[in-house]
């Protein structure tokens, strides 16, 4: 008989976006009359910049012919698509990134997951708590923990807590680890890391022989230039990281599926021997043995993403968001919530009230109130006690829910 992979049967109950969708499903079969707004899911809602469709629209056209037809691509990425990621993203910004460092892909999500192919099994893995919940799920999958103890918390791991008592900042480990997850903006509390921050956790890299998987899916949505949107803006980073974003949230790409990860030259692993190899080489063999690479019109649709139409464009679709993210912030203060997160991210992370746990918050908000959002205690132990909304929705839709959320506090639910 075929054996399974049995780590797989140490994952909880289930991955929290289905198991959210399970929830809800069953309530709208109970209430079809009811008139649910879906802040859960990072799902964007507007649809895509018109620069983006023209392009992808003239890229289908030439599969139309002949002469300007494409089969296979090149599994990295065309050309055109990562050098355009080089200079609008990095090199504009004095930030060195060379176009053959950038492997275009369908999603930070699956990067986040498949890299682990090219670490060994004995790497200490350090993850955020709470956290998305991809970084620890895929390192169960691989066998790189032991069970789940009751607060969800798997063994070989090292959580590390972000939470209001220490201003969302981590700790560096007390112990040395091999493999840090880091995200910023943060997914779920929506906060930011100052250059001083990033800059501790390149030292602590460096000083540790650590790797660093930066997600950046969220870096469009910065808007304070204090703030940095890159990790490899921080002296040294390039020796130590490997950084990830996407075309999801501030393009539209979530139904498209187009996103990158830079994997610097000089960024060396070493074998239980000590040899030097570089990760670079690596990951470009595991890239090209099991992906095929993005569909060409799709990678023409990312190229206009650079376009000054395109900027011009996503910056209105980045600035619509935030307004939502804006209006989350400020009306669920008024209304007495404490509230993180919304100003450099399109999450807000909200506290929630007394002796209410996550998942009693999240069944409130669905049943009284027709919202939809997400438990913290779902992004990991740290997180319960905590909500996050989404700015991903209509503004009609981030109106009403305050309004449908003011009148539960009026009525004394809070």
């Amino acid at each position: 008989m075929a054996r399974i992979n049995e780590n797989f049967l140490k994952l909880q109950a289930g991955y929290l976006f289905p198991e959210i969708g399970r929830r809800v499903k069953a309530f709208c079969a109970a209430n079809p009359e009811a008139d649910v707004i879906k802040m859960g899911i990072g799902d964007v809602t507007q649809p895509l910049p018109s620069a983006i469709i023209k392009a992808m629209h003239t890229a289908v056209d030439e599969m139309a012919s002949s002469e300007t037809f494409r089969g296979y691509g090149p599994e990295q990425g065309y050309g055109f698509l990562r050098e355009a990621i080089a200079k609008n993203d990095y090199q504009q910004f004095g930030i060195q990134v060379d176009a053959d460092e950038i492997f275009v892909s369908d999603g930070s999500k699956c990067d986040g997951g498949n890299i682990l192919d090219i670490f060994g099994d004995d790497n200490r893995i350090a993850v955020l708590d709470p956290v998305y919940p991809v970084y620890v799920d895929t390192n169960v999958m691989a066998g790189h923990t032991g069970p789940a103890d009751d607060n969800g918390r798997y063994e070989k791991l090292v959580y590390m807590a972000v939470t209001a008592e220490n201003n969302f900042e981590p700790e560096l480990p007390s112990e040395p680890v091999d493999i840090i997850y880091l995200c910023y903006p943060n997914n779920p509390t929506g906060v930011v890391a100052t250059h001083a921050m990033l800059s501790k956790w390149v030292e602590y890299a460096e000083k540790n022989n650590s790797i660093i998987l930066y997600d950046a899916a969220y870096a469009a949505f910065v808007s304070d230039p204090e703030i940095p949107r890159s990790i490899f803006e921080i002296p040294g980073a390039r020796k130590v990281a490997i950084e990830m974003r996407s075309f999801s949230k501030n393009a539209g790409f979530t139904g498209i599926r187009c996103a990158f990860t830079v994997v610097p030259k000089e960024l060396m692993g070493s074998t239980k021997s000590g040899e030097q190899h570089a990760i670079h080489t690596l990951w470009n063999r595991r890239h090209c043995t099991k992906f095929n690479g993005v569909s060409y019109p799709v990678q023409r649709g990312a190229e206009a993403a650079y376009s000054e139409e395109g900027k011009a464009q996503i910056n209105e679709l980045i600035d619509f968001y935030m307004n939502n993210a804006k209006l989350l912030r400020e009306g669920l203060t008024a209304m007495g919530f404490e509230v993180f997160g919304g100003e450099n991210a399109p999450y807000v992370w909200i506290k929630t009230p007394a002796e209410t746990t996550s998942w009693e918050f999240f069944d409130h908000l669905l049943e009284k109130c027709h919202i939809v959002g997400t438990p913290g205690s779902g992004f990991g132990a740290a997180g319960e006690g905590y909500f996050r909304l989404s700015a991903f929705n209509s503004l009609e839709n981030t109106e009403a829910a305050l309004k449908r959320i003011q009148d539960s506090v009026s009525a004394g639910i809070q």
